[in-house]
């Protein structure tokens, strides 16, 4: 009793001390309740009464905070605050500070998503280094999405045109309500199983943060995660976040931009035939520059060579080299005309058909500057040999009995050179161009 008279305060000293007992006591709350009595006067303040069937609080919301609401307070709005406890001291009225204002059922359900997202992540669903990366050039895409959806059509519309040769299969599953979350995940599990796709888009389209609540769920999250197949997720609009968007391999910001993530333009395939053509070219041009090498060296070891036989044998060898060049080179153009053809049917399929005449028009044109080219090379070659025979010949010993010129060979078969390399009664025989004459030195 007696401390009770000794604790004597001040009205003032009262308020300053319930006031630091509520904010230091009770401190951050959540509430729900209806709004009534609101006002916002010119300095940007906005204060209000929270209240239920039972109850009532006075509010205070400054404009530091009150600028991020995003939409407009009227009197009877059920809303969910994040406020302080606090007092007002000049009057003792008893308030809570609001820091944010949602909506009641998105700001319940924004709590549960933030709550199941720390979960979510302390699982490891989330990692990183477990993202897959989209196949490049995939042969199936698979669709898990509602059958009637918009999204499955802004889908469908943009592989049709991208891709038009694209196979798709599609994984039908409801995208909204009770049991969506399971069907979800059955849905993306059957494609795992199946493996009949490479790349796999789950989503659906825009909707409020309770329409898009079942990809949300840990179930489809999880299943997600453990995904063999890389997922594309395309849940709602660019704004529109989903714990599936965290779990996929790569999220687009809608459906439409999904289909153009896993399809490839038919252009690049253009661009393919045109890198083949020129592959093509060059390798023909390599044969023929490594053919002239060849040639070159035969001719010099035919300029090394001097006796008519050799010279005819080395004739042969060249018409048969010629043979040989040109049966090749026929042989690989037919084999690259086979992979051309083959190229040319592969982008009949994948491509626009206007522009495959123009490419066979040009490999019709390389073909016939090829056969051109080579008509001349063993043109030029033939030439050239024929020059190497007539300085063989005009060096030829046969060449110089033509002029007149003779060789005289005594019985053994040695040249005489010199008047006294013979004697008296010796046999010499004198070889002329066209025959021989033996003579008896007297």
């Amino acid at each position: 009793m007696n401390a009770a008279i000794n604790n004597i305060y001040t009205v003032s000293q009262l308020n300053a001390r319930v006031r630091s007992l509520l904010e230091n006591a009770i401190g951050r709350v959540s509430l729900i309740g209806e709004i009534s009595n609101i006002t916002m006067p010119a300095s940007g303040h906005w204060y209000f009464t929270l209240k239920d069937s039972r109850a009532q609080i006075k509010c205070a919301m400054f404009r530091e905070n009150n600028h991020r609401v995003t939409f407009k307070l009227t009197n009877g709005n059920q809303i969910l605050v994040r406020a302080f406890l606090s007092l007002y001291e000049p009057r003792g009225d008893y308030q809570i500070i609001v820091e944010s204002i949602q909506p009641e059922g998105d700001g319940l359900l924004q709590q549960q998503f933030e709550e199941l997202k720390k979960n979510l992540v302390q699982k490891g669903f989330f990692a990183t280094s477990s993202k897959q990366p989209l196949p490049k050039q995939p042969r199936r895409v698979g669709i898990v999405t509602s059958r009637t959806g918009a999204a499955l059509h802004d889908i469908l519309h943009i592989l049709k045109r991208r891709d038009p040769n694209l196979p798709v299969v599609i994984y039908p599953t409801k995208v909204q309500g009770k049991d969506a979350a399971i069907q979800i995940a059955q849905a993306i599990g059957r494609a795992n199983s199946r493996e009949e796709c490479d790349v796999l888009i789950v989503g659906r389209g825009g909707g409020s943060l309770e329409d898009l609540w079942c990809f949300n769920e840990e179930i489809v999250v999880q299943t997600i995660s453990a995904s063999t197949i890389p997922i594309v997720s395309a849940i709602g609009h660019e704004v529109d976040v989903t714990l599936a968007d965290f779990a996929a391999d790569v999220r687009a910001p809608t459906p439409s931009a999904a289909a153009e993530l896993v399809s490839q333009d038919a252009s690049l395939r253009t661009q393919l035939l045109l890198q083949c053509t020129d592959k093509l070219v060059n390798s023909i041009t390599f044969q023929i520059s490594k053919i002239r090498e060849c040639l070159t060296k035969l001719q010099h070891k035919l300029a090394m060579q001097h006796p008519q036989a050799r010279l005819q044998q080395q004739a042969q060898q060249f018409d048969e080299l010629e043979r040989c060049l040109y049966q090749s080179m026929r042989q690989r153009l037919h084999m690259k005309n086979q992979r051309l053809d083959k190229a040319v049917q592969y982008l009949e399929h994948y491509s626009s058909i206007n522009q495959i005449p123009q490419f066979a028009i040009r490999l019709q044109y390389i073909e016939h500057n090829l056969i051109d080219m080579i008509k001349q090379l063993i043109y030029r070659q033939r030439h050239a040999l024929a020059l190497q025979i007539e300085k063989l010949n005009a060096v030829s010993p046969l060449a110089t009995l033509a002029r007149g010129y003779s060789i005289t060979r005594n019985t053994e078969g040695k040249v005489i050179k010199l008047e006294n390399n013979v004697s008296k009664g010796d046999v010499i025989t004198t070889i002329l161009y066209d025959g021989k004459i033996k003579s008896m030195i007297l």
